[in-house]
This record gives C-alpha cells, structure tokens and sequence, in this order.
C-alpha cells in the first residue's frame, strides 16, 4: 500500500527506508517513485522536485519532510555496513545505535544523499559535514551557521577540492576510514561530555578532533579556526537550560537522551562544583561594581601561553570571589578577550569531592573524572575558593592530595585554574610548595578605600532593598562605610560595610512585622488598587482609571492619618534605613555607643564632671581631664589614629585614682564590669611581657592569645586600668609605645587589636614616698609639702624612671592632691550608702549623725595609705556591733537606727552608739534592685 512518506512516519519499515537509501534503484515518474531493480513498493516522494540520478540541473534531491521522519536502527545499521563487528570502540558502546538522536540519525541519512548528489561512490568526512548542515537544526547546524558557513559554499568547496564522480553510485555507499573515525570519535566526545546520547553536536566535535580530513580542509578554506567552532558547539550547549528532549524529538530508546538538549554543563563538573557564567546568564549573581583594574588583570593572565593560571591573594572579605563572579557576567555578556569567547567559568567543591570517599583511591578517581572532562571539552576555566585547602586533599596513607594530581596538567596548559586565598594561608600552604606556587601567578586584592566600599553598596543596594522591604538611604550607605572602617578593625571592607546593611535591612524588616494587621491591610488594598489602576491604563479604561485614582487617594490619606495615629500612640513604622539604624547596628555588635547624641546624652556629658564627683572626692583636676578627652571623642574630635585618651594618674596611696577609672566606667557603660584592669605588679619579670600579647609559638598558652590583647578585642570600647605602672618592667613600655602612637596592638597570632576606643589610665605612687613623713594630719599648710612641691616631685620622680619617647605619648599627666578632712567625710557617706541600702531590704532604717562622721573620718583615714582604711574602720566601728545587735534582735523592721558618737563615760575617749526610732517606711524598690531582669 502506497503512502505519502511525508505525512506519515516510517519506523521500522526497512523496504520503504531503503526507497531513501538506495533512490539509484527507482526510475522518476510523474514525481512519483516507480519500482526499479529491487527496489520497493509502497513509497512515495513528496509533491517537491527532485533531482534525477543523470540530471544535475534541477533542484535538490531532498527526502520531503525528512527532518520530521524517525528513522529506524536497522535502517542505519544497513548504512554503517560492518563498522560494529570490526571496531571496539563501538562494541564496547552497547547498543550503540540507541544511542543515536534522531537528527544524528537523519545526518547520516543525508550524507549518504550528499555523496549520490556529488555521483561519489563512498561516504567521507565532507559528506558528512554536508549532512550536518543539511539538517538544519541540530546545534552543529546552528553553531556553523552562526560562523558564516552555509551550505552552497561547502558543497562549492568539496567540489573544487574533490570534483564529481563519474557516475551516480547504486546500491549501498560504504563509509571511508576517516568517515568511520568522524563517528568512533562522536562516541567518544559523548562518553567524554558526560552525555548519554550521540547527537549532532558530537558527531561534529568528531570531525574537528579527527582535523584531518576534507571537511576538517573545507571549515579552514571558508575561515572557520576549529578551535572556535568547538567553542561555539560548547557554548551553544551551555545555553540549553534542562536535560530534556527538545520540542519534536524522540529521545533515544534505551536511555532517554534526547537530539540536541544538553546540561548547561555536564553531570560530573555540576555534581562538584556551579557553573558560574550559567548563572550570571541567569542574573544570580550580585553585581561586581569596580575592581577594572584586577579583572583585566585576571584576563591577561588567563590569556598567557603557559602558566595561565591567576590567584587572588587578600584578606578575608576583600572581594575576590566577587572578581571571579565579575569574570562569569563578563563572559557571559561578551565582553571579554577572545581568547576567553565560550569559556565556561566553573567553581570547584573540593569538599563535595572528599565527601563520601570512602576507600583508597575514590577521591583520586572522581578528581580524574573532572580533570579529564575539562581536558575534553578545553573550554572549562576552574575556579577553586581557598585554594590553600589542595594541599593535603584526599591525602590518606599510600595516596597522593589533590595539588599533586593537578600539577602534571596546570604545568602543560591543559587545565586553566584561578585561585583565591589569604595572604597568610598563600604563605602557609603554597609557598611551601614550589612546584606548585611556580604553576600560578599572585594577583594582590588589596582592600577597597571608604569612598570605593559606598560605590559597592549602592551598586548591591537595590538587591538588598528588594530582600528586606526597605528603603536604604544614600547616607545610610556612607555610615555604613564609614563607621565599619572606623570601629570594625578585626574584619575588612566591603564586607564588613555590607553586614552593617543587610543586618539593619533585617532589623527594621523584623520591626516591621509588628505593624498592627489593620495597617497592613490597609497597605495590601492600596498596593491592590495601585495594580488594578495600571491594568486600566494599559487597557484605555480611562475611566475606571480615575475611579481608581480617586480610590488611591483616599487610601493613601487614610494610610497617613493612621501613621500618625500610631506615631502618637507610640507605635512607630520602619521603613527605611537610615545612618542611625546603622549606627544601632554597629552598637550591638561592638558595644560602642556611636548612634547620635541625644539632647539627654548631651546634657549628661556637659555634666560629666557632676556625675563623676558622686562617687570620686575632691580631685577635680583629673575629672576635668578625663570628661574633656570623653567628650572630645563623643563629638568625633578626637585623633582617628590614637587612643580616647590616655592618662598616667600621679600621687599618694588612697586618693582615687583607681576609683576614678571604675567610676569612668561605670559612667561610660553603666557597670563597673566593663572596666579592664591589670596589676602591673603580675609583670615585673622580663619574660613576663608575653602575657599581654600571648605566649610565642610552642610555649604554653600559645592559642589562648595575651591578657591585653583578647580582653580589648573583646571590648573594643572600654577603660583599660594599668595599675602601678611603676612595678611593671622597663620592657613593658615598649609594648605601650605603638598603642599610644597608632592605637593598635599586634598580638602573637598576628592580628592587629584595635586600641582607637579605650581610655588608657595608669596609676602610680612615684615620688610620694618622702612626702608621707612631713605631711601628716589634715589640712597642713606648709609650702614644703604643698600641692604643687608635691607635683614638681612626682614629676622628676616620673621623669627618673620612664623613658621619655613614653611619656611624650601620654595625653596627660595628672597628679592627685591628698584629700582633705571634708573630703574624707564625704566619703564616709559614700561607704555607708552600702550599709544602709543592706538594711532597708530589711525594713530598717540607718542615719549617721555629723559627730559620728567626723569621728569615723578621723579613725579611718591614714596620710600613708589615704582612704582606704576608712573602709575597715566603718566595718569595725559600725558593721561589725550593729550586726550583733541585728542578732540579738535589739532593732525590728519599721524601725530607723541612728548612729551618734559619744563620750566614753569611762574613758572619755568618743565612740560610736546606737538609737533607734519608730517610724521609718523604706522607700519603694526598684525592679533591679529587687533582682527582676532589667
């Protein structure tokens, strides 16, 4: 029964495939084919013209609809002859045929047509070229008909190359060595692709590996380089985006493959690694704003001969995955070199390869696996993150690591690699290898400047604006800089900059969602509104726009009256990220308080010294010195480089100097806790030193980090207490000397700790020593032992001792008076203020009269040690009776004691005695008082 071959579709049908075969065996007629010499029945040629077996100057022979016809394994195993019994390349390929896409399939179909139309009696690699083209619509067509190279031309090529036969072959056209080569390689190219199919573009990689043969002279005649034709096969394959059949096609019988339909890569480099020019293709990745000068760089040594491999060496945070990133959007958009046309940019899991390799030899085999795909295709560039971690990669016992395996190739070009490591781990790792570190060439990423982090963030700020539902500010985005690189010393810009800004976009998002569902759905109808109005527009209901503008309006004022409402009821929407919201950031992540100053801020820190004079007694000199140095930094006058302030506080034993350092503390953080204090008297031998800066390498303590350095880093912003500087040894200072000039430290791990926040305070008592004997009782007038006699003293004394490239660093040498009777008395408040507050928790009431404070000041102060005896005499005088008493139950709740002094009828020497009172109420607790969470 005769069939239109064009309509319906042969599958299996061997008599009707060889009508396409074998057209030499039928006679035309009246455009239908008739029976020849063995030829078959029941098949018929389409209604266009074809050319006869004699005549040439019509129009083509063309099998109709052709490109839409399955075409059957057995029709094809007739074409291909013997090839399978004879070579074992394809017999180890099972069922090799199935492997065959359907337009691989009809390629081979047309290039035995291609041979008859030429009157050629074998199929060679031209044809099979010619077949290629002919198709139409596989990726070989594509990629070669994207290079120029069309179908006239490459028939016009072969025939001035080879000519025509003689006369038109009949029966079955054997292929040629070379032809049968083309197809061994187009199996190969897929094994080696990873592919579970042979299509088109195999068969023509084939061509261009075997680079011998007529098709391979014929692309080199029309100016085809065939390195660029495989890089545009490659290319065209990366762009396909799923691994399914594409529309119309048949995938193979036994293992689903499909024609042309490619992975954007292949199954074992996107098991261990990204395609990164994939996903810049795709739009993924964040935009990479500056870095010219380091990406050019990269290109330039990606395009060198040998030794074509860069690595980027910076610290953490710099940027240098993001100018690998850069690199991927710049192939893909095209805007690179050349040389770098088709590349494909993927990254390596090195872990992904480890994982899972459990036995000797697994973690070489899959590294293998990769190294030799890359080799195949040619067109894959390896980018490997902390490069530093090759070394030692699957290294187990009788094995070798991964940076010994990629030697061999990185050193004959055949493996493209770049880098990216630290600075430190490049000198750890690499360096120690040469073999290896010879293979790559350093490119430094230093760390971008303030004004090149704020071009960054307002190139990435529409990405984080989307993310979190923000609005981030143009001066959100130089606080953010700004402030990272002044108060976040351990980390680097960008990245520290952008934390401070996705973290903020977080914060305000988070606060947000606590808008009260009424507002938010008010906020959902206006966005609804919005939409449905543009819709109106877009469709010319102009009308039913203004209806809906009209409603927006209304909306919107409602929106308006309902913020205010919420902002008098103390509800308040984030919406928008703004300097102060970066500023609140940094705070809770260093603890430094640089949001603005509020007016009570300000009024505090104009007061200073009135807060200060609550706990410390007299000594204004050195409270006046220390608010001007806190309010110098609060208002951000201070030099950037040094420390807050640094001051060496001067004077007898028991005056306040160590008080006046927790009392700054206190003031500066609200708890006494935030104050670091060492006892220089801990450091007084030589070797002692390393404790402020931690142990070197191999002695004890070495990873614990030094006492200074790792409570700064800690605290960045805090009072470091020096006591008794004196007692330290002389090589202690010379530690101080960089912290007072550049106000960083260096620890012994070799990260720099930042010092540019604290407030350095050292105490001392030199050149006080003579002055106790001469000046004993209160208030002595005489001018030998006087204030300034006193400061002219202590500061020979110090001058004696320290070096003078020490003190020219200090910001101010004060030195402490002796305190006065009144002073000592008013302390005597200050101390009892704890007694007193232990018994109102009781219900009791405590009072100290005038005579039995003067009496505690004159028992407890001592010229020798100043006022802290007054403590013990307070414990002795007051605490010590008053708790026996409190045993005895001589004093109940509700009652108020009054403590007196006396004469001893006895002796008549005054003491301390005890009244007490009815009537006392305790006044109310506070919740921090009383123990609850503040």
């Amino acid at each position: 029964m005769a069939s239109d071959f064009g309509q319906k579709r042969v599958f299996g049908n061997y008599r009707g495939l060889q009508c396409i075969l074998n057209p030499g065996k039928v006679s035309l007629k009246n455009g239908q084919l008739e029976e020849g010499r063995g030829a078959c029945h029941g098949a018929t040629l389409g209604p266009r013209p074809v050319r006869t077996s004699t005549g040439r100057t019509g129009s083509e022979l063309l099998v109709t609809k052709a490109r839409r016809t399955w075409i059957s394994d057995e029709a094809i195993s007739k074409v291909m002859g013997t090839l399978t019994s004879r070579n074992p390349v394809w017999e180890a390929g099972h069922k090799v045929f199935e492997r065959f896409t359907d337009r691989a399939r009809r390629v081979v179909v047309l290039a035995q047509e291609e041979a008859r139309l030429l009157n050629h009696n074998y199929i060679g690699t031209e044809h099979i070229l010619l077949g290629l083209i002919h198709e139409g619509e596989g990726v070989a067509a594509k990629a070669l008909e994207s290079l120029g190279i069309s179908l006239e031309a490459v028939r016009s090529q072969v025939e001035e190359i080879i000519g025509q036969g003689g006369s038109s072959p009949s029966g079955h056209i054997p292929f040629t060595p070379r032809a049968k080569k083309v197809l061994e390689l187009s199996l190969r190219e897929a094994l080696q692709l990873g592919h579970n199919y042979i299509g088109t573009e195999h068969i023509l990689l084939g061509l261009i590996r075997e680079g011998e043969g007529v098709a391979a002279q014929v692309l080199v005649k029309l100016g085809a380089d065939l390195s660029r034709v495989r890089q545009q096969v490659i290319q065209l394959l990366s762009g396909y985006s799923g691994p399914g059949p594409q529309q119309g096609e048949k995938a193979g019988a036994a293992t689903g493959g499909s024609s042309e339909a490619s992975p954007s890569g292949s199954a074992v480099l996107d098991q261990f690694g990204r395609n990164l020019t994939q996903l810049a293709r795709e739009k993924k990745l964040d935009p990479v704003i500056g870095r010219a000068r380091e990406t050019e760089r990269v290109m330039q040594v990606l395009s060198r001969r040998t030794k074509n491999n860069p690595v980027l060496i910076g610290e953490p945070g710099v940027g240098k995955t993001a100018i690998v990133e850069g690199l991927a959007q710049a192939i893909a958009s095209d805007q690179v070199p050349e040389t770098l046309h088709g590349k494909q940019l993927y990254t390596l899991d090195l872990g992904a390869l480890v994982a899972g390799s459990r036995y000797r030899g697994d973690f070489e085999e899959r590294l293998k696996k990769v190294l030799k795909e890359i080799k195949t295709r040619g067109d894959i560039i390896l980018f490997i993150d902390e490069i530093h971690t090759l070394v030692g990669a699957g290294a187990a016992e009788g094995a070798i690591d991964a940076a010994s395996i990629l030697k061999p190739m990185l050193a004959r070009g055949e493996l493209q690699t770049i880098g990216a490591t630290t600075l430190d781990e490049y000198r750890k790792h690499l360096e120690k290898d040469a073999a290896l570190e010879r293979r790559f060439q350093p490119i430094k990423v230093e760390e971008p400047t303030v004004a090149h982090t704020i071009e960054i963030l307002k190139g990435l700020r529409d990405r984080y604006e989307t993310h979190h539902r923000v609005t981030i500010t143009d001066q959100a985005l130089v606080a953010a800089a700004n402030l990272a690189d002044r108060y976040i010393a351990d980390r680097f810009l960008p990245d520290k900059a952008i934390d401070l800004i996705d973290e903020a976009g977080s914060r305000l998002r988070i606060k947000r969602m606590e808008t009260p569902p009424d507002f938010k759905e008010l906020e959902n109808e206006i966005t609804k509104v919005v939409t449905e109005k543009k819709e109106a527009v877009e469709a010319q209901q102009f009308e039913e726009a203004g209806r809906l503008r009209d409603r927006e309006k209304e909306l919107l004022a409602q929106k308006e009256t309902k913020e205010q409402e919420m902002k008098d009821s103390g509800i308040d929407l984030f919406d928008e990220v703004d300097e102060e919201a970066i500023a609140e950031v940094l705070s809770l992540w260093t603890g430094i308080p640089v949001y603005r100053l509020t007016e009570e801020e300000t009024a505090r820190l104009l007061r200073m010294e009135d807060e200060l004079h609550k706990r410390v007694i007299g000594q204004e000199n050195a409270v006046k010195a220390v608010s001007q140095a806190i309010r110098r930094t609060r208002a951000g006058l201070k030099d950037p480089k040094r420390p807050s302030g640094s001051f060496i506080f001067l004077g007898p034993s028991g005056v306040g100097k160590t008080e006046l350092a927790k009392t700054l503390a206190e003031f500066l953080f609200g708890d006494e806790d935030s104050l670091i204090s060492l006892d220089m008297s801990e450091y007084q031998e030589k070797h002692t030193v390393s404790r402020l800066v931690g142990s070197p390498p191999g002695y004890v303590g070495y990873e614990e980090g030094g006492q200074l350095t790792e409570a700064v880093r800690r605290k960045p912003f805090s009072v470091v207490l020096f006591d008794e500087i004196e007692k330290a040894h002389p090589d202690v200072f010379n530690t101080f000397l960089q912290i007072l000039e550049e106000g960083r430290l260096t620890d012994s791990q070799g990260r720099s700790v930042d010092f540019r926040n604290t407030v350095l305070i050292m105490t001392s008592n030199l050149g006080t020593a003579d002055l106790r004997k001469a000046n004993i009782g209160f208030g002595k007038s005489d001018e030998a032992v006087s204030y300034e006699r006193m400061k002219e003293k202590v500061n020979d004394a110090l001058k004696a001792h320290f070096r003078p490239e020490f003190l020219n660093r200090i910001d101010d040498t004060i030195v402490f008076h002796e305190l006065s009777k009144p002073e000592v008395t008013t302390i005597v408040d200050l101390l009892i203020k704890r007694v007193t507050k232990q018994l109102e928790g009781q219900g009791i009431g405590l009072e100290l009269t005038e005579a039995a404070k003067f009496l505690l000041a004159d028992k407890g102060y001592d010229p020798t040690l100043g006022a802290r005896p007054l403590r013990r005499a307070i414990q002795r005088m007051v605490e010590d009776p008053l708790s026996e008493r409190l045993l005895w139950k001589e004093f109940r709740a509700g009652q108020n004691i009054v403590v007196d002094a006396e004469p001893d009828p006895e002796t008549g020497d005054r003491i301390i005695v005890f009244r007490a009172t009815e009537g006392f109420e305790p006044p109310p607790m506070e919740l921090a008082e009383a123990g609850a969470p503040e």
